[in-house]
């Protein structure tokens, strides 16, 4: 016999799944802080030389190649991302659940703080 999908269901999943996000968080920004002080992190002299200009592709690429280093401040940065990327799972998350309970009403609302968050995440500019 099939179990149907409650209200119950979807809180616990949500939950859980923003537990796990944090947890994720936590431990990738440790393992990045302990990495970084064994790497013998010095801070900069000059803060101009952190400039990587506005270009977003370059700012990503460096993010990229100091990951694929095992950098430990490309560490942090990672835990970082999981923190920021945990609420935006948390909506397709429910997203998926009020789908399967056929509240459609919830199912637009989440829809379109998605597409909010997705067109901010996208379009925006650091200073």
């Amino acid at each position: 016999m099939k179990k149907n999908f409650t209200d119950i269901d979807l809180n616990r999943s949500v939950g859980n799944l923003l537990r796990l996000g944090v947890i994720l968080s936590v431990i990738t920004s440790l393992i990045g802080f302990v990495k970084l002080f064994t790497e013998g992190f010095k801070m900069p002299k000059k803060y101009t030389s952190l400039d990587m200009g506005s270009s977003s592709e370059k700012v990503w690429g460096h993010f990229w190649n100091s990951l694929c280093k095992g950098e430990g401040m490309a560490i942090i940065q990672l835990g970082i991302l999981l923190l920021i990327f945990t609420p935006l799972m948390r909506i397709i998350f429910a997203l998926i659940g009020y789908l399967k309970e056929k509240d459609y009403i919830y199912v637009v609302i989440s829809s379109i703080v998605l597409v909010i968050m997705a067109i901010s995440f996208f379009t925006g500019y650091a200073h």
